[in-house]
């Protein structure tokens, strides 16, 4: 769903255009990919450096996705057919992706991943590194945390950013067609505006229509400012967030 069909347009400063994961691992049989075997995909040209990492994540695999799947919905996807490689965990991701070609269903699968790993792109938001090594948790109940906690931070972080390689097949480049959708903010790479917005939302339990709004007032490359403001009154009555929004009307 677009934005405009949630919220109302921003003006152009720029326009804004956890599960347990044990659950995902599941047996090989269960991850076999039913494709029609007439379809002949072909496999993309894979940098040697790549050759056992899963295109949408960089995490180590020796499987690999068909795409699309059947004849009907190559009629839609446009592109030919083609085998890549792809981790367990975002094979069973596409499963629930609707697009007509790859480079959509990356999109989707990268939002999917996003939101599963919350908590842990949360560390990052909340913690340094530094603060998290010296918050004095050792021998209490975060112990754990504390030493493992920037590390399951990274790893998510890593997993989300991860732009894959360029397609080729047969000599043919396959066309990214999600370019400039994608918004970068604070070294996380989201999928879209929307993403980032949510993900916030989320993270810091910010009232969403007001921080839609305040990015409206201040602008999307004031996205820094915008959080810090929606933070600020996170717990108030509406009459005092519509207050707040006229304050920051006057003030930009």
């Amino acid at each position: 769903m677009s934005m405009d069909n949630q919220h109302k347009a921003v003006p152009h400063k720029q326009r804004i255009a956890t599960a347990d994961t044990d659950q995902f691992y599941q047996s090989e049989q269960s991850l076999q990919q039913t494709a029609d075997s007439s379809m002949a995909h072909q496999e993309i040209d894979t940098p040697f450096h790549f050759r056992h990492c899963c295109w949408f994540c960089q995490e180590p695999t020796e499987i690999r996705l068909l795409f699309p799947t059947n004849k009907e919905r190559l009629q839609d996807c446009d592109h030919q057919a083609i085998s890549l490689p792809i981790c367990r965990e975002c094979k069973s991701l596409v499963r629930t992706a609707n697009a007509d070609n790859i480079w959509q269903c990356r999109q989707q699968v990268k939002k999917a991943l996003a939101k599963r790993y919350q908590k842990d792109l949360a560390i990052g938001k909340n913690w340094s590194k530094s603060e998290l090594a010296n918050a004095g948790f050792e021998g209490g109940n975060f112990e754990g945390f504390a030493k493992s906690g920037w590390n399951m931070f990274e790893i998510a972080r890593d997993r989300v950013n991860f732009s894959g390689w360029p397609l080729w097949c047969n000599g043919e480049q396959i066309v990214d067609s999600t370019i400039g959708r994608q918004f970068v903010f604070d070294g996380v790479t989201y999928a879209d505006i929307t993403q980032a917005i949510d993900f916030y939302v989320k993270t810091y339990a910010l009232p969403k229509d007001f921080f839609f709004d305040c990015i409206n007032i201040v602008g999307v490359e004031r996205f820094a400012y915008a959080i810090r403001y929606a933070r600020m009154f996170v717990g108030c009555t509406a009459a005092e967030r519509r207050t707040a929004l006229q304050d920051l009307k006057t003030s930009d």
